[in-house]
This record gives C-alpha cells, structure tokens and sequence, in this order.
C-alpha cells in the first residue's frame, strides 16, 4: 500500500495561498475605499473573495512505460479491497482550494454630499465605493487566524512525519 505522506502539506498549502489572496483582495479593498473614478468609470467596487474545494488528480504511481491498471492488486478473495480501493495505486485525488474574486454588485455606493468634489453629480452628491473599512478589518483578522492555523497544521504534520520515521531507528 502506498501513501501520500504529502498530501496533508499539499492541502495546507493550497489554503495558505488562498488566504493571502484574500488578505491581499482586502488590502486592495482597503487602499481603494475613497477612490471616486476608476479607469472604468464610477467609484470602485468592492471585490470579494469565495473558496471552492476542488479535486486533483494525482500521478500514478506506474514506472515509465508501465500501465497503472497493472500495479493494481488482484482480488483473490470477495472480501479483499478492489483495485479502485487500492490506497494510492493507479490514480488518486487531493483536495485543493480555488479562490474566485468578483466584485460585490449587491452593496450600495455610498452617497455624501459634497457639491464641491470633481466628482459630485448635478445633485451634489459624490458617490464612494461599497466597502466599509470595520467589515474589511474584521474579514483581515478572519483572513489572518485561517493562515496561522493552516501554518501550525503544516507544522505539525511536520512533526509527526519526522516522528514517524524516527520509530525505525
């Protein structure tokens, strides 16, 4: 039987990446909060961050020029594991983390009157963009805890591997 002893790091990792995009997608959030006028027109958007848990799949564990099917153990008893059951032989999947950034369409602008801003409308009133700075502070700390708990998991998966080879000394 063959085991990813990677597996559990792959998975930290991928949501230490996924943090930081979210911590950076806050950052922005955070630098855009009085930008009025965008490239695009109007005031900026608040983007925001969604996760999705995605698998991959994994290399066989086939030397070159052998097929996978072939490393599969045959069933010689009904109560013996199929080859699809097989912990690690052939193809396997890892679960990862996808980010996906959009921006927040259902927040209103907010509208303060300023007749004397570059950007008031004819009514005197500016609008700025949709992201409220206690919301981002509060997502950053959320942000922030969800990757130091992802660094003490790699850290202590970590441990327990080097434990676990040093039983055979």
């Amino acid at each position: 039987m063959k085991i990813n002893y990677l597996s559990g790091m792959n998975s930290s990792a991928s949501a230490l990446s996924a943090y930081r995009q979210w911590m950076n997608t806050i950052s922005e959030n955070l630098a855009n909060a009085q930008t009025t006028r965008t490239a695009e027109g109007g005031p900026y958007r608040r983007q925001q961050v969604s996760f999705e848990a995605v698998e991959t799949r994994q290399a066989s564990a086939a030397k070159p020029g052998e097929n996978a099917s072939t490393l599969a153990p045959s069933r010689t008893h009904d109560q013996h594991m199929t080859a699809g059951q097989s912990a690690g032989l052939g193809s396997a999947t890892q679960s990862q983390v996808q980010v996906r950034i959009s921006q927040d369409n259902e927040t209103p602008f907010t509208q303060i009157y300023d007749p004397s801003h570059p950007d008031a409308g004819d009514d005197g009133f500016v609008q700025y963009p949709n992201v409220n700075p206690v919301t981002e502070m509060v997502n950053l700390i959320l942000a922030s805890r969800a990757y130091e708990a992802n660094v003490a998991a790699l850290a202590t998966d970590k441990r327990m591997q080097e434990m676990a080879l040093s039983i055979g000394k």
